[in-house]
Parts: structure tokens; C-alpha cells; sequence
């Protein structure tokens, strides 16, 4: 018999009952795996797990499908390999489906969850993924894989997908040809927000509701969509893809072309973005008193902190480059060392660096910028840090500096920003409910023709924005 959600969950309607203990922590790739296995055992007429692909380490891509309806709903979960919140929602979302036919039989639907799109990644996270959840432990065993390692990206087009995960992705979107393609992101330090590639009228209220519910705050302004427009508080379109070189496209907003990828199908893609560190200012869209001196300390500290960063690097590299399997933590390492230059110098109002003007800014705004800036250095910071460590010798006598640096840094998330962690259920509770919504709407958006022909939509080449 199936026991009700409990252990501190939220309160769900009846009709939702875990069919296996709730998550309280992440799950590790072994465990989205045994957990999904267990859940097909457990209804082997309505739930069926197959491997969709490899990974480049040789992890079955696994994809977990309940539901027998002809209407396909695809739910990516790991795209990043830092943000796992993902695994805990497809778990929860088969498990959801299995106990409402609304979400199956009544809606004619079936679901197909990706467990993870990025498992050897996620493999590299598990240093912190099972706690105690503080700053500084995440940041000291933090990963995420040079941009152009990341699997949701296609910088030279469909045609030329060299990283065997992409190619399963684009496989699964052609095969299923979905009606609704969720990806599942964490962020850091921030709030929730939630990108579309159509407008789902009345989404912004629900996602309000949910926010309100669950204590996420929701993230008005996000720099991921510094550019794009606003369907409502918290809810962004997505532009086309565009073409684009890559510094640009970091500092800029130039998108994923696998969101688009499946577009000529009709289908509505969401991008849902869940916080681990929840802060207040993030919601707060109220004008600022001085936009521009909050830049300049934002663009000065980016600037000054990169500089820090770049002297260790240079007097850590001779002897890192030999440590176990470092060029994997050096690319990333050289992606933000490269762009944070050019990011703090877009966000300076004394320079003038020809790149687009920023738009009106809110508090929430300058907020998330603050955070932005500040999650780039920790992240090269961190994998300095785990640089060294491998290394197995410190010659320059980095890792007291770094370990000062990262403390410091998180402490100015904790004491300034007023971070706060969000418990592991409350995630996935919010990330659930999220994506449960866009099925729902996105289950009334009419169907639309293909549209691949028409310029700059479809799978040409196209540049992603730098997700940070």
C-alpha cells in the first residue's frame, strides 16, 4: 500500500501518494536509476525505463515513460550537471502520474523523463549532493563542464553534434515530437523563474501561487533574460535562435537551439528554474535609488575579483595541468576566466564597451547582477580549489588563499545577500508543481505548423547564452 507524502512535504491533494520514500537530499545518478527501476517494478503495465543513449564515460542515458496516451510530454532533468534538483522532480512527476489518471489517460498524455542528461557530470557534484548543504561545500566540489561540453547546446547546428548526449536528446525530441519539452535547472543563489517558448496565459499567476506556497522567491529578474521579454513577473520568452560568436553570446541573450530543436512539431518548451539559496531582493521590483552606483560596485568587484582569480591561476597552472583528469576542470576555469572581463565591463556605466546599453533595471535587477557576479568567481574559485587539491601539491601556496577567498565569498552571499537554503523537497515540490502547470496550459495552446523555415528558427547553428 502506498503511503501518503509526508516527512515534512508540503500538502498535496489526496490523490498523490509516493509509491517510494521522499527525497530529503538529492539523488546520485545510481540512485535516480535504482529509484526509477523500482517505480517500473512496481506498475510494469504503466511504467517502462529505456536507455535512449550513452554517455562519453559509457552512463546509460536512461528514459523513464509513464502513461500510454499518443500526447508526448519530454522532461530533461541534469542538462547542468551542477543543478539536481531535476532528478528529485522526474522521480516526482512519474511518481504523480502514476497515481492521478488525470495526468495520463485523461489527458491523453505520456510522460517521458530523462533522468539525467548529463550523468558523468552529475558523478563529479557528488561531493556535496547528499550534505551538510552549506555554501562553501558546494562550492569546493562544484562542477559544471566547459560550455562547450555542456549537452543542452548546439554551437554549430544539428548536423554537427559531436557530444554523443546531445545527439540522444535531439534522437528522443524526434522520435516522441512532444507537445511539451520541460528542462529542469537549479539555481544557486537566487530565485525561480521560468522561460517559454510561447506564451501560456495565466502561467505567471499559478507559478505565483506555487512560489508563495512552497517560500521560493521568484526571481523578476534573472540575467539569463536581461534582454528578453516578460510574459509577466518571473515568466520570460524566449527568442529565436541566433547566430552569434561565443564571447557574445555569453554576455549576451542568445539561446540553447535544442529548446528550438523540436519546434517544427509544435511543441511548447519551459525552462524551469528552481533555487537552492533562496534571497529575498531577487522579487523586489521596486525602482532603485541609484542604479548607477550599484553598478559600478558590482562591475569594480567582478573586475577587481577576476584579477585575484587570474594571479593564482597563472602561479597554480605549471603544476595542475598534471593532476588527475584536469583538463575537465581547467576548461571551465578558462570559459569564466575569459568572459568575466567583458561581463564586468557591460555592467559599468563609465564604459563604454559598444556592446548593447543594459535596460531599465530594477532592484530585483541589480540584485541578481550582485549574484551573478559573485557566483562566476566562486565557481572558478571552487575549481581552483579542487585543482590544487588533485594535484597533491602547493607549491605557490594557492589553497589558503582560495579556501580565505571562497569563505569570504559565501559569507557575502549569506550575511549581504541574505541567502538561505531551501530544503531539497520544498525544490522539487516548487520544480513539480511548475511544470505540472505548463503540462496543464500548455495542453490548451493550439498547435501550430511547422515554422523551420522561416529564418532563424529551427536547428542552424546557434549560439547559447553563457547559463551561469
Amino acid at each position: 500500500m502506498r503511503t501518503p507524502c509526508t516527512s515534512g512535504e508540503p500538502t498535496a491533494p489526496s490523490s498523490w501518494r509516493c509509491a517510494l520514500p521522499p527525497l530529503l537530499r538529492y539523488p546520485t545518478v545510481d540512485e535516480l536509476g535504482a529509484r526509477a527501476s523500482a517505480l517500473v517494478a512496481r506498475h510494469p503495465g504503466d511504467a517502462r525505463l529505456r536507455t535512449v543513449g550513452t554517455s562519453r564515460a559509457g552512463t546509460p542515458l536512461w528514459l523513464l515513460s509513464v502513461g500510454h496516451g499518443t500526447r508526448q510530454a519530454l522532461v530533461v532533468a541534469g542538462p547542468h550537471a551542477n543543478e539536481p534538483v531535476g532528478g528529485g522532480t522526474v522521480l516526482r512527476l512519474a511518481e504523480r502520474a502514476l497515481a492521478d489518471p488525470l495526468l495520463t489517460e485523461g489527458a491523453d498524455a505520456t510522460w517521458n523523463l530523462l533522468l539525467s542528461l548529463d550523468p558523468d557530470g552529475l558523478r563529479r557534484n557528488e561531493g556535496w549532493l547528499h550534505g551538510p548543504y552549506t555554501l562553501g561545500r558546494h562550492f569546493r566540489n562544484f562542477f559544471r563542464p566547459g560550455f562547450l561540453e555542456q549537452p543542452e547546446w548546439l554551437p554549430d547546428g544539428a548536423d554537427a553534434v559531436t557530444l554523443p548526449e546531445t545527439r540522444a536528446l535531439l534522437d528522443v525530441q524526434d522520435e516522441l515530437r512532444p507537445f511539451l519539452q520541460c528542462s529542469l535547472h537549479g539555481v544557486d543563489v537566487g530565485g525561480g523563474f521560468v522561460e517559454l517558448t510561447h506564451d501560456l496565459p495565466g502561467i505567471a499567476g499559478r507559478v505565483a501561487q506555487h512560489a508563495a506556497r512552497l517560500g521560493i522567491p521568484r526571481e523578476l529578474g534573472p540575467y539569463d533574460t536581461l534582454y528578453w521579454p516578460a510574459l509577466g513577473p518571473a515568466v520570460f520568452r524566449i527568442p529565436p535562435p541566433r547566430r552569434g560568436d561565443l564571447a557574445a553570446a555569453i554576455t549576451e541573450a542568445a539561446v540553447e537551439s535544442t529548446w528550438y530543436h523540436p519546434h517544427r512539431y509544435g511543441t511548447v518548451t519551459a525552462i524551469v528554474e528552481a533555487p537552492m539559496w533562496g534571497v529575498p531582493a531577487v522579487e523586489d521590483g521596486s525602482p532603485p535609488t541609484d542604479a548607477a552606483a550599484v553598478l559600478r560596485t558590482v562591475s569594480h568587484t567582478l573586475r577587481r575579483d577576476t584579477q585575484r582569480l587570474e594571479r593564482l591561476f597563472a602561479s597554480v597552472r605549471p603544476f595542475v595541468t598534471a593532476a588527475p583528469d584536469a583538463e575537465r576542470l581547467l576548461a571551465p576555469v578558462d570559459d569564466y576566466l575569459l568572459v568575466c572581463p567583458g561581463i564586468a565591463d557591460s555592467w559599468d556605466p563609465d564604459v563604454d564597451d559598444g556592446a548593447r546599453p543594459l535596460p531599465p533595471l530594477s532592484t530585483a535587477h541589480l540584485a541578481a547582477l550582485r549574484i551573478s557576479g559573485r557566483r562566476l568567481t566562486l565557481r572558478t574559485a571552487g575549481l581552483l580549489h579542487q585543482l590544487v587539491t588533485a594535484a597533491g601539491t602547493d607549491p605557490a601556496g594557492a589553497l589558503p588563499e582560495l579556501d580565505r577567498l571562497i569563505d569570504e565569498w559565501c559569507a557575502d552571499y549569506r550575511d549581504s545577500c541574505g541567502a538561505r537554503w531551501i530544503p531539497v523537497t520544498r525544490q522539487v515540490e516548487y520544480q513539480t508543481r511548475v511544470v505540472q502547470t505548463v503540462f496543464e496550459l500548455a495542453g490548451r495552446h493550439a498547435r501550430v505548423g511547422s515554422r523551420s523555415g522561416e529564418p532563424g528558427w529551427g536547428s542552424q547553428a546557434a549560439v547559447p547564452m553563457h547559463r551561469e
